[in-house]
């Protein structure tokens, strides 16, 4: 059966909670590739703002969250400082945060479904572009963002080089 992207609800919270501490946990055993911290990013905090806010979704396999990812308007302050070539309004564009995948489920098609499921949910949606920042040595990431179709923008600092993120690539696919 195919997974399907479902809005996370106050239900999801302990299990995406424990999706975050698994992927940092995991990180800090492996190379960490986009530079996530337990206890910093992401916690149990984001997934509650993103509960709160309708913008977590989560992607299941097997009756567990394999996978989530945050999809909102708002873009972060350096997009501003890019020609994304469109001139488009927030409610056009969709901008993709924290897209994470459970460890147990590396490897096995999880990150492809989150993708190919964001792409569904943003035509739904009728919006004209996806958006996404990613950190400049995350190389797995970057491989499944060009996969998929989106172009490289730029380079900007979003702020996070105290956590040794000094540079994030921008990412947009037109629809």
């Amino acid at each position: 059966m195919k997974p399907v992207l479902e809005q996370a609800t106050a239900a999801d919270l302990d299990e995406v909670a424990l999706l975050y501490d698994s992927i940092n946990r995991y990180l800090a055993d492996h190379t960490n590739y986009p530079g996530w911290k337990k206890d910093v990013y992401p916690a149990r905090e984001d997934a509650e703002n993103g509960v709160n806010q309708e913008t977590l979704y989560v992607l299941r396999r097997d009756s567990r969250i394999a996978g989530t990812v945050i999809l909102e308007h708002k873009t972060e302050p350096a997009y501003g400082t890019v020609d994304w070539g469109l001139d488009l309004t927030a409610e056009e564009v969709m901008v993709v945060y924290t897209l994470a995948v459970h460890p147990d489920f590396l490897g096995t098609g999880i990150g492809k479904a989150l993708m190919e499921a964001v792409i569904a949910f943003c035509r739904e949606k009728q919006v004209k572009a996806i958006r996404l920042d990613v950190y400049e040595k995350n190389s797995p990431a970057i491989g499944l963002y060009k996969k998929y179709g989106f172009s490289y923008i730029g380079m900007v600092d979003l702020g996070y080089s105290h956590f040794g993120l000094d540079q994030f690539e921008l990412y947009q696919k037109i629809l």
